[in-house]
């Protein structure tokens, strides 16, 4: 479900002068009054936020969730272990 921004039409009361948030179903109408007040109020168009590509699902805590371990260069041929279960460093000595 979207969160849609709501903007009063004129002078309004502490809960809506700002401007105020609404979790609503697609196939829910806008509202026209203010829940508070019942003064006019017109809905904002604003941009959606999406998440895009899969860089959210590459985080540590994602990574150690699902059993993997995730590993960051400390240096030549050294791994130190930033997420899951394995062994803290890996080296190639």
């Amino acid at each position: 479900m979207p969160i849609y921004q709501y903007k009063p039409d004129q002078e309004s009361c502490a809960d809506c002068v700002a401007g105020f948030d609404l979790l609503q179903r697609l196939a829910d109408p806008a509202l026209t009054r203010c829940p508070a007040c019942g003064n006019p109020v017109h809905r904002v168009i604003s941009a959606p936020q999406v998440v895009s590509g899969q860089s959210h699902r590459t985080s540590e805590s994602h990574v150690g969730k699902h059993g993997f371990t995730q590993y960051k260069r400390a240096g030549k041929g050294v791994y130190e272990k930033t997420a899951g279960k394995g062994p803290d460093y890996i080296s190639g000595d």
